[in-house]
C-alpha cells in the first residue's frame, strides 16, 4: 500500500510538472527586430533588416533541449537611406544576388542563471560559415517570451567589404548585431 501510495504521488508530481511546462515556439516577427551597428570614420552608425524568419523552440525548465534558427534577408537591410541600402547589396558587401540570406543555426544552449543563457551554433554570411556563442537573456511576459542579446563579429571574417573596402581604416571590422525576438507560448 506505501508502495501504490509512493507511486501515486510521483504520477501527480509528473504530471503536474508537465502541466506547467511552458514551450515558445510561436515567433512573433512583427514584434521583433534585427539590428546592427559599426564605426564609419569613428561615427557610430545604426540599421536593422526589415525581413527575416525563424523558428524556434524553448522551455525554460529544458534550457538544453532549446534550438533556434533565423534567416535574414540581406536585400531588406535599412541602413537609413536608400543610397546606403543599394550600396550594401553590393558585391562588394552583402552580394545580395549571390548571396541573398544570412543564416543562424544553434547546437547547443547552456543557462548561465538568472534569466541568462549562452547559445552556440553557426552563423552563415556570404557563403562563410563560422561558429559563434551567442549571450541572450529570456524575459518571460505572460503567454510570450522576450529573447534579447548580442554578438560583435568581424565583418573581415565574412568577405563583407571587399576590393577597396577591405581595409578597416573607413568601415570598422567589428560590427555589432543586435536582436530582439518575441516568441508566443503553444
Amino acid at each position: 500500500m506505501k508502495r501504490t501510495a509512493l507511486a501515486l504521488l510521483a504520477t501527480l508530481a509528473l504530471a503536474t510538472s508537465a502541466a506547467h511546462a511552458v514551450e515558445y515556439n510561436q515567433v512573433q516577427v512583427d514584434k521583433s527586430q534585427i539590428a546592427f551597428g559599426f564605426q564609419q570614420m569613428g561615427v557610430s552608425m545604426d540599421g536593422s533588416f526589415k525581413k527575416f524568419s525563424s523558428q524556434l523552440r524553448f522551455d525554460p525548465a529544458a534550457p538544453q533541449a532549446a534550438t533556434a534558427s533565423i534567416e535574414v534577408e540581406l536585400a531588406s537591410v535599412d541602413t537609413g537611406s536608400a543610397e546606403g541600402d543599394g550600396e550594401v547589396a553590393r558585391k562588394t558587401w552583402f552580394n545580395t544576388k549571390d548571396f541573398p540570406a544570412a543564416r543562424f543555426q544553434s547546437s547547443a544552449v547552456k543557462a548561465l542563471g538568472g534569466n541568462r543563457y549562452e547559445v552556440a551554433g553557426t552563423l552563415t554570411i556570404k557563403g562563410t560559415s563560422k561558429d559563434v556563442i551567442v549571450p541572450a537573456t529570456f524575459t518571460p511576459q505572460g503567454n510570450t517570451g522576450v529573447f534579447e542579446g548580442s554578438l560583435t563579429i568581424q565583418r573581415g571574417d565574412f568577405s563583407i567589404g571587399e576590393g577597396a573596402w577591405k581595409a578597416f581604416d573607413i568601415v570598422a571590422n567589428d560590427v555589432v548585431i543586435k536582436f530582439r525576438i518575441t516568441a508566443a507560448a503553444k
